[in-house]
């Protein structure tokens, strides 16, 4: 289906419930990627979720788009351009707000799907606006603290439930960053599974068995 003219371009599954406020996955997708990737997921996703894949606001010379910056320096080696986060963070959501009020979806049943880059991010709005979000599938990333918004841990994440995977053999996001996401969590109280699989940057059947499963329960 085409986009409506919002401000950040996307793709849209409908809903297959007819009456009433359909519960939303929005999809956000990695560094130099675009909209269409998760969207490919969508066919195999519950049908009562109305899917909303998001193409990200930085384009990327030659190929793709991006949350933030990835920047390669000699000195400093690679590191993230994590102002540019923060914006695209408050990009993120008020989209939600207006594709919630546009499309007249449940905004309190939302769901953020994001790979690696759209993962970070999805943890960033998730943790910074605890009271927006119900559930996050974050694939193949991390938690980066420097991104959320400075007084995360003062609010209540209890209602919050996150599902979080990773690469075993992952040759871009190291597993032992991953491995600091369930202590995070934990120490937020926030309900969460966080599991392994033997794969790379990426997404295997397995992997989606599993987040599809967890999902089931959150309609």
């Amino acid at each position: 289906m085409t986009t409506a003219p919002l401000t950040l371009e996307h793709l849209i599954r409908p809903s297959n419930i007819k009456t009433g406020k359909q519960p939303v996955i929005f999809m956000f997708h990695g560094y130099g990627s675009n909209e269409e990737d998760l969207f490919s997921f969508a066919p195999l996703l519950q049908a009562e979720f109305c899917i909303i894949s998001v193409r990200a606001p930085y384009a990327i010379e030659s190929f793709g788009n991006a949350w933030y910056a990835i920047n390669f320096d000699a000195a400093n080696g690679k590191w993230s351009d994590d102002e540019q986060a923060k914006i695209s963070r408050e990009k993120i959501v008020h989209f939600i707000d207006e594709a919630c009020r546009t499309y007249h979806l449940d905004d309190k049943n939302i769901t953020l799907l994001g790979f690696s880059q759209g993962a970070i991010l999805s943890y960033a709005v998730a943790l910074s606006y605890p009271e927006k979000i119900k559930n996050v599938v974050a694939l193949s990333g991390y938690i980066n603290e420097q991104i959320l918004i400075e007084n995360y841990s003062e609010k209540s994440h209890q209602n919050l439930n996150i599902y979080a995977s990773h690469g075993q053999v992952d040759q871009v996001i190291p597993i032992e960053w991953a491995q600091q996401i369930p202590p995070f969590l934990k120490r937020l109280n926030i309900n969460h599974i966080y599991e392994e699989f033997p794969m790379g940057h990426g997404v295997s059947p397995q992997n989606m068995d599993a987040f599809k499963k967890w999902l089931d329960d959150k309609l």
